[in-house]
């Protein structure tokens, strides 16, 4: 059974989302400000977290900006708050998904196992990914397409398998500069878009229409889902 932790300062809210997971079949913990939070993650390691922005004591942002520096559990940001810039916010610093309150109790149990899924997806596949013709095998820094062996520098392959080893998840110039940054990489995040560059002529068909590196406009980039 998969464990969920939903944090939410609005306990009817907390109760609402518990009542609906628990009958979709996930275990349920709950907090109510974020340094409880932290803490309930790193003592039971939950398999994701649904994580409210406003927080007492330490807010939802800051939450998933330490929880990324530890791990990489799923997160979906639980938010009042409808600008663009707040959602975008949410996902440049690594949650996977948001929904913006109110909410459909149903569509959060419907975002929790599309999240859990794609999660499962990617550990089934272990150090070999596989998306149409292309196929990644990390452990053996090998790309092919089809039967053709595609050749990348080493930073190259190392952005790619960032990228490849959470499919639909959107990363940053900044937390791809992170994956390389022992590398002989330029230490500034607009160096990531000309290796992306590199990577597309290299392994996309048509680099005018990508099909495997998506660019998510103001945020950054991810990788196509299976």
């Amino acid at each position: 059974m998969k464990t969920v932790l939903v944090v939410d300062d609005e306990r009817p809210i907390v109760q609402i989302a518990k009542d609906y997971l628990e009958h979709a079949g996930f275990a349920v913990i709950a907090a109510h400000d974020g340094a409880v939070a932290l803490e309930i993650v790193r003592a039971r390691r939950p398999d994701l977290v649904v994580l409210d922005l406003g927080l007492p004591r330490l807010d939802g942002i800051e939450v998933a900006r330490q929880l990324r520096r530890e791990s990489t559990i799923p997160i979906i940001m639980l938010t009042a708050r409808v600008e663009e810039s707040d959602r975008l916010l949410g996902l440049e610093i690594g949650a996977d998904d948001y929904i913006t309150k109110p909410f459909s109790p149903r569509e959060l149990v419907a975002r929790v196992k599309t999240v859990l899924r794609r999660v499962d997806s990617a550990q089934a596949a272990g150090d070999v990914r596989q998306i149409d013709d292309l196929t990644i095998d990390i452990s053996r820094m090998k790309v092919n397409r089809g039967r053709t062996a595609i050749e990348l520098t080493t930073t190259e392959f190392q952005l790619l398998a960032a990228l490849a080893r959470h499919p639909g998840r959107v990363f940053t110039r900044a937390q791809l500069l992170d994956a390389v940054r022992g590398d002989a990489v330029e230490s500034f995040e607009r160096a990531i878009d000309a290796h992306v560059k590199n990577i597309r002529r290299k392994i996309e068909p048509d680099t005018r229409n990508p099909r495997y590196i998506l660019t998510v406009y103001g945020i950054g980039y991810k990788f196509a889902e299976p």
